[in-house]
């Protein structure tokens, strides 16, 4: 019997838009190792993202050993790592950031917009232009992180622009109370998506190995719906997080 140890297989399920995302991450990192909350991170961004929707959710196991194989990569060919840039006409970039400031840039202000068509949520990747209404509203032309140019439109600045709503963690399942507003990853068998929801009640149950098991009855805004759901489904809003504090 073979008892050596395996070497960890990648997961090969990353869109192109992650990949450059970890590229990119680990050309600032100058090749220095990241502690687990960096590789945590990472991943519940990438399971925040539209990009992800109707996939399977990301593991931070599989985040952490890409990492892990492209470093002995880079480190056994001895050459300086240029990160592929998915989007080369993006309109800024990402500054080098010092190695000690890595959870600032993860949660460095990012914006989500409101999609007129299905009114769901959608995490916002560049501010493509803007023009003045007759009414003195703003509205701004948005390209979503995962989509192309077919689907940018035109949004109201005022009610469908705001910061980037934010995962809970497993140990904040307690301070979440029947009456908050979240916004919730609804699972649909044709569609995927981010709605605001209100929270109607909570089934407190111990935890486990696998984290929180609480269930949380919420209440969807859109449609009035009711539906059962897990921590991991739900997201605060930052205009909220002193209430998480």
């Amino acid at each position: 019997m073979d008892l050596r140890p395996r070497k960890k297989q990648p997961f090969s399920g990353f869109t192109k838009a992650e990949v450059a995302r970890m590229e990119q991450f680990l050309y600032e990192s100058k090749q220095q190792s990241l502690d687990d909350g960096c590789y945590k991170k990472l991943a519940r961004v990438f399971n925040r993202s539209s990009g992800r929707a109707g996939k399977p959710l990301l593991k931070w196991t599989q985040v952490q050993i890409w990492f892990q194989n492209h470093q002995q990569k880079s480190s056994s060919q001895q050459t300086s790592f240029v990160p592929a840039d998915p989007q080369p006409h993006k309109a800024h970039q990402t500054p080098n950031i010092p190695q000690g400031e890595k959870d600032q840039e993860l949660s460095r202000l990012e914006f989500e917009a409101r999609s007129s068509k299905d009114g769901a949520w959608y995490d916002v990747n560049t501010f493509l232009a803007h023009r003045f209404l007759s009414s003195g509203d703003i509205e701004v032309r948005v390209r979503y992180v995962g989509f192309g140019a077919e689907e940018d439109e035109w949004v109201n600045t005022r009610t469908a622009v705001r910061l980037r709503s934010i995962p809970l963690e497993h140990s904040e399942c307690h301070k979440v109370k029947a009456g908050d507003l979240v916004v919730c990853f609804q699972e649909r068998q044709d569609q995927a998506r981010y709605y605001d929801a209100h929270v109607v009640e909570i089934q407190r149950r111990l935890h486990d190995i696998r984290g929180c098991r609480c269930l949380f009855l919420i209440k969807y805004d859109h449609d009035n719906s009711e539906e059962k759901v897990r921590l991991r489904r739900l997201c605060y809003r930052p205009n909220t997080i002193t209430q998480y504090n």
